[in-house]
């Protein structure tokens, strides 16, 4: 899949940011697979797409 394809994505500050919620609690929600995550760079770096965020905030899935 090309970077192209993902569209914008977002650092797990951001998501916290957008959500309402500490920046743990975002990776958290990615650890246990309810907001989907790639890991980029060496340092394994988090980013989440913005139509997965939005899909996880229209499905009432925020806490």
């Amino acid at each position: 899949m090309a970077i192209s394809e993902l569209g914008p994505l977002l650092t797990a500050s951001e998501v916290a940011e957008m959500l309402h919620l500490h920046v743990n609690t975002v990776k958290r929600l990615g650890d246990r697979g309810e907001l989907p995550f790639f890991r980029v760079c060496r340092r394994g770096d988090r980013r989440f797409r913005l139509a997965d965020v939005m899909s996880f905030l229209a499905n009432g899935r925020q806490q």
